[in-house]
């Protein structure tokens, strides 16, 4: 007979505890952080804009001469010259904002030249009125209204400073000796500083934008664009976002002081989705950019097809993010992002603390962005390189990824119906084909030791993942490697569910709001240490139940037994072990999979001392041990292959039946012998009486 007829309250306690985790996850709270209008993605039929050196179309300047006067006055003298030129000619003809010279494009192909100046945008700044602010439109989580592009069209400045829409082939660029002589700025009385929507084609060059309640530069549903040389600051929530566009390149920017990230490319076109490694091409190129002091330096959900190299992520509580964890964003699940050559390190900030005072209460004004304020509006771990929240064919090549406190690489998947999909085929259709391979961990570009407190953390779910030899500190302790080639996984496994303490803590996580100051308890990136840690808290709990149920256990049925008595303080070892593991999140492997160890060798002599009177308890205790033992194993030696659940997956319901197995033992009345009543094992059977022989006298 099978264990699991035997016992068929494991099997049902294991689909039991998998629904109730799924169950978990679709009662918290869904995170928006992008909302916008249903889009479609480009047909890809556009291709990336070239720089036109041709002189302007038209003119925006300001007319304090003087002071222009003074903005020039260190320029090259060629550079200032030039531009004494253009501003007698914008004198003359020009206009003196932005959004007056963009009304005024009339044609594909021409060009804007912005002369050294700050742009307040005055006629854009007042609040809707009229018809415009009674917009009939569905709210946000955040509390903006999700226009359409009709009514962006009629009420252009309801939420942007400058408006591009419908815009094809134009070409805006500052004319100073560097990004910060033309600023755009929007005062925080605006969602976006510069929003270009349906604009195909366009070109943006060497101007700053910069506090807005949402993002400064905005390219929505554009098909080919380019920022060059531009930089963003002090957003709520990004400094460049681009969503559902192609053809698209950044390059030379800089971004800092974002309460999301610097550089956004959500939902990228999804030109690469069911190939595998080897793409035809990308639908977005970043390089050369500087995403330092935000939240996080880049981020994208539905982050497809995008190319990112050779750029500089850090001082950032995390240095780059893609996931499929928000709803709403075409492309998804994320795919096909590729990392190489670029400098990932230190992303340490830790601004939570923020949220806690309730200086990310107070009006944007008032919070200090220009200050070193920033306001984190996800969830995120502090201190880590690279997450990836549910991705697939995702390539981190030739990085440098250093000085992290948590981790250089983090990798976690995300079940299908966060996004808004039920199907149960989709639920575990995340974090499959990642490859990290040949990038430098712990050091820095001149060779010099900058240790990550660990260089993997993965929660254990998806198939054809793989890293570089030789991690620096990971868990799990032994991960599947990548082959020379890409495709070529040694050591791989496959399983559809992550580790269970590694999934509660993900959810306890997730919790967060800056909106309502709202920091989940139990959660270390917001600063819950020792006891306080969820995982210390779960560790705990086992481990009181355990020591109570097993030393009772001992007392009432092992005492007698030295192999029993050994083997309990064997599990007493481990259990103090465990709960002294869980205190740290840089404990790796070693510690738990030790604990681990103690307690696969109590259980296994516990059920040896049992099996001479108690066989079926002895199976069952014997079965937890031997589980107990391949999850150590597991877990610090080698990811057991061809298994769809971690080991600890069956050990707790089998623990959990050990444990009411346990404790109805030990509270059992104990018969003579000291068994207990109805659980030894069946008396032998009298011998047959003596037979009769011819010497036997008869009784008669």
């Amino acid at each position: 007979m099978s264990w699991t007829r035997r016992f068929p309250a494991v099997p049902a306690a294991l689909l039991a505890a998998l629904l109730a985790l799924l169950s978990l996850f679709a009662a918290a709270p869904a995170a928006r952080a992008h909302e916008e209008r249903p889009v479609t993605l480009p047909d890809g039929s556009g291709s990336v804009p070239r720089y036109r050196e041709a002189e302007p179309d038209l003119l925006v300047c300001k007319t304090d001469r003087p002071a222009f006067e003074r903005r020039i006055s260190a320029f090259p003298e060629e550079l200032r010259q030039r531009n004494l030129a253009l501003y007698e000619r914008c004198e003359k003809g020009g206009y003196r904002h932005l959004q007056e010279a963009v009304d005024a494009v009339d044609r594909p192909g021409m060009n804007i030249a912005i002369l050294p100046g700050l742009y307040e945008e005055e006629p854009s700044l007042p609040k809707p009125a009229g018809e415009c602010a009674a917009l009939k439109a569905p709210n946000s989580a955040l509390g903006y209204q999700i226009l359409s592009y009709e009514q962006q069209v009629r009420c252009r400045h309801n939420q942007n400073l400058v408006a591009i829409l419908g815009k094809t082939d134009l070409q805006i660029e500052g004319t100073g000796a560097s990004r910060q002589d033309v600023v755009i700025d929007a005062k925080y009385q605006k969602l976006n500083a510069i929003r270009a929507d349906q604009s195909n084609g366009i070109y943006f060059r060497n101007f700053t934008a910069q506090r807005t309640t949402f993002n400064s530069l905005y390219v929505l549903a554009g098909d080919g664009f380019v920022i060059d040389d531009v930089l963003t600051r002090w957003n709520d929530e990004y400094g460049f976002l681009t969503f559902a566009s192609d053809h698209g390149l950044y390059k030379n920017c800089e971004s800092y002081g974002n309460g999301d990230s610097g550089i956004y490319p959500g939902s990228a076109s999804n030109i690469n989705d069911g190939r595998g490694y080897e793409v035809p091409r990308y639908s977005i190129e970043i390089t050369g950019c500087h995403s330092h002091h935000n939240m996080v330096g880049y981020s994208g959900t539905a982050g497809d097809s995008v190319w990112v190299h050779d750029n500089e992520f850090d001082a950032n509580m995390g240095g780059a993010s893609m996931d499929s964890a928000f709803p709403g964003h075409p492309g998804l699940p994320q795919n096909h992002a590729k990392f190489e050559r670029n400098l990932i390190h230190d992303n340490n900030a830790d601004y939570y603390g923020y949220v806690a005072d309730g200086t990310c209460a107070k009006p944007p004004i008032e919070r200090g962005y220009e200050q070193g304020v920033v306001c984190p509006q996800i969830s995120m771990p502090p201190g880590t390189g690279i997450i990836t929240a549910g991705g697939n064919w995702n390539v981190y090549e030739n990085n440098w990824v250093y000085g992290h406190r948590r981790a250089g690489f983090f990798l976690s998947a995300v079940p299908a119906f966060i996004r808004g999909e039920e199907e149960w085929s989709k639920q575990t259709d995340t974090s499959h084909h990642n490859r990290y391979a040949a990038n430098v961990l712990g050091k820095d570009r001149s060779g010099a030791s900058r240790p990550n407190g660990m260089d993997v953390w993965w929660d254990g779910q998806g198939r054809g993942n793989c890293w570089q030899p030789g991690p620096d500190g990971s868990t799990p302790g032994t991960l599947p490697h990548c082959g020379d080639r890409r495709g070529e996984v040694s050591g791989a496994s496959w399983r559809l569910v992550g580790e269970p303490v590694k999934l509660a803590q993900l959810l306890v996580c997730a919790d967060y709001s800056v909106q309502a100051r709202k920091l989940p308890a139990g959660c270390d990136w917001y600063g819950a240490r020792g006891p306080e840690r969820v995982e210390t808290q779960i560790a705990l709990a086992v481990a009181a139940v355990l020591l109570l149920v097993g030393g009772v256990l001992w007392w009432r049925r092992l005492r007698g037994s030295r192999l029993g008595t050994t083997a309990s303080l064997l599990g007493l070892a481990g259990l103090a072990l465990d709960v002294a593991g869980s205190t740290t999140p840089l404990v790796g492997t070693a510690v738990p999979a030790l604990a681990l160890l103690l307690l696969g060798l109590w259980w296994t002599g516990v059920g040896l001392a049992l099996r001479p009177t108690r066989p079926w308890p002895a199976r069952l205790t014997l079965l937890l041990a031997a589980l107990t033992l391949l999850d150590a194993f597991d877990k610090a030696v080698l990811m057991i292959p061809w298994i769809p659940l971690s080991p600890a997956w069956v050990r707790t319901p089998v623990a959990v039946v050990w444990v009411l197995w346990a404790v109805v033992a030990s509270a059992r009345p104990t018969a003579a012998g000291g068994d207990p009543e109805g659980d030894r094992a069946p008396a032998p059977p009298p011998p047959p009486p003596a037979l009769h022989t011819a010497a036997t006298p008869d009784p008669a």
